[in-house]
């Protein structure tokens, strides 16, 4: 699959291009991860004025309508570039959460923050145990007047310490495995009886263990749906960090390209050696097959198409095997030196680890991919 692009989409990706290319070179994205914010808000407040925050929304909110074909080309270039900023978290996770489930209020004052660029977003669902499981959930959440009381612990959230919000997803009814009993709350970073332990994840970006002890909760959408929503956040998600995927996928491919044209072994370049010739077009044919499936997926999620869970599943798993595939031998191929810390192709390495354990491992998904076909 090619997907031809509009002259707006044209202009996105260029633009995205431009922008990465003049602010964000290896050596200044090494220096935003070692700093103490961990991240670059002069970073974010160019990527909200380019409109990169404002392009997936729809225009019933105030944004570009350029939805998962926007959000494609984007992160494919954050993934060329190692990107750090929460722009997945934000505007992807969190921000379609709000514009699929909230209030008319919620979505206009929450999303034009998040388009703004002045309010940081994202999504607490995992906890220990559950096993990539959306309906696994033991964090509770009890009426109190016109909001909720939240009680329970989440962990390895995603970019929060730098959030101002969370949505937490918390059990309102049912027992631990009852998918609907969920729901969805909008949660202060800084309420009260909130604890957060912030620590640094292995692609060098920011997590947090949350524990939340009575913590205040505002319901996004309807009580007892959140699993339902939060399946097709997860698609969505999917198909955001399966362009991120591809985008690393080929800058290691360029890296070892290169390499192999002026590492020099026995006297001649290792470029020559017919074995590593070939296992470099087994590199690009992954590389092929990767950019080729992400946009069938985002093609599918633009068009709203149906199984798109399904597809979903099949496009993280393949994605993931082919990127660690073409991680394992850019690293091998460099030697010794593919996993230091001044070459880029460690970094790569471990964004790509990270990536395919974000809403499901390969193995996850090859499972779930084989449940849903049962059922089709």
């Amino acid at each position: 699959m090619d997907i031809q692009f509009t002259e707006e989409q044209e202009l996105l990706r260029s633009s995205v291009q431009r922008l990465l290319r003049d602010q964000y070179g290896f050596d200044a994205r090494r220096k935003v991860v070692v700093s103490e914010d961990g991240f670059s808000r002069k970073h974010w407040a160019e990527f909200a004025e380019l409109g990169l925050l404002t392009a997936p929304f729809s225009e019933a909110v105030g944004g570009l309508g350029g939805g998962p074909l926007s959000t494609m080309i984007i992160m494919q270039e954050f993934g060329r570039h190692l990107v750090v900023e929460p722009f997945l978290e934000t505007v992807v996770v969190a921000g379609g959460l709000i514009e699929q489930a909230g209030s008319d209020a919620q979505k206009q004052s929450f999303i034009a923050d998040i388009m703004a660029g002045t309010k940081l977003w994202t999504l607490a669902w995992t906890e220990k145990g559950s096993r990539f499981d959306l309906a696994t959930v033991t964090t509770t959440a009890r009426r109190d007047g016109d909001d909720y009381v939240l009680t329970g612990e989440k962990a390895a959230v995603m970019a929060a310490p730098w959030a101002d919000h969370l949505i937490v997803s918390a059990r309102t009814s049912g027992h631990r495995h009852d998918r609907g009993g969920v729901s969805l709350f909008v949660v202060d970073r800084r309420a009260a009886n909130l604890d957060l332990q912030s620590f640094r994840t292995i692609d060098g970006r920011r997590a947090a263990e949350i524990s939340l002890r009575g913590v205040r909760g505002e319901l996004l959408g309807k009580e007892g749906e959140g699993v339902t929503a939060l399946e097709a956040c997860r698609d969505r998600a999917i198909g955001a960090l399966c362009a991120e995927a591809v985008g690393a996928i080929g800058e290691l491919n360029a890296a070892t390209l290169d390499y192999s044209k002026t590492r020099k072994q026995f006297g001649v370049t290792i470029g020559s050696f017919q074995v590593l010739q070939h296992r470099m077009v087994d590199m690009f044919i992954a590389h092929q097959e990767a950019l080729s499936l992400m946009q069938h997926l985002s093609l599918s999620l633009n068009n709203g198409e149906a199984g798109i869970s399904r597809l979903a599943s099949g496009a993280k798993s393949k994605i993931g095997y082919s990127a660690k595939f073409v991680a394992d031998q850019a690293v091998q191929l460099h030697g010794g030196m593919g996993m230091t810390d001044e070459l880029n192709v460690g970094h790569y390495f471990k964004r790509i680890s990270s990536i395919n354990i974000q809403f499901g491992d390969p193995a996850y998904h090859v499972l779930r991919y084989a449940q849903l076909d049962a059922v089709a």
